[in-house]
């Protein structure tokens, strides 16, 4: 028997506005995400990395990041890879990359500040909307949902 699992949580900044666009019966948006990652080398200096990650939701999920989303706003994204392969039609090679099909997305900022704002929803691949799920959260023990504190002005979804 064997164990397998692909799950993904990102949290970044978009790189360029998400390109919309109809696929099947449902909206397919792709945008990219910049991830940093910030350590301290054996010298004890800072160091910077930034890695640049491909995403696609589909559904409801992807007419709310084209609707919401904008180039260098921040986000968490949970979902999974997906390597997608292909034959490059000018140089006869086959060619590959790895992307994250997003199952949720969740704003990370409000127009700019700092703040944490509702989920853009969930979708399927294949454009049929479904529960909108939330990031993963982890609310103090004997807190109930009524005691969290309420969410900025964002849009309720």
């Amino acid at each position: 028997m064997s164990f397998n699992y692909n799950k993904v949580f990102l949290a970044g900044n978009l790189t360029r506005d998400p390109e919309v666009r109809p696929a099947g019966q449902g909206t397919v948006a792709k945008f990219g995400l910049a991830v940093n990652r910030r350590w301290k080398d054996r010298d004890g200096n800072l160091k910077d990395e930034t890695t640049f990650v491909d995403v696609e939701a589909w559904g409801r999920t992807a007419e709310l990041v084209g609707q919401y989303l904008t180039k260098g706003r921040g986000c968490f994204v949970e979902g999974r890879l997906r390597l997608d392969q292909w034959d490059d039609k000018e140089s006869g090679q086959k060619r590959s990359r790895m992307l994250v099909v997003a199952d949720s997305v969740q704003f990370i900022d409000s127009k700019g500040q700092g703040g944490s704002s509702a989920p853009s929803g969930g979708g399927d691949e294949g454009g049929a909307p479904a529960a909108m799920p939330t990031a993963p959260s982890s609310p103090s023990r004997g807190a109930s949902p009524a005691a969290q504190p309420p969410l900025d002005d964002e849009p309720p979804f």
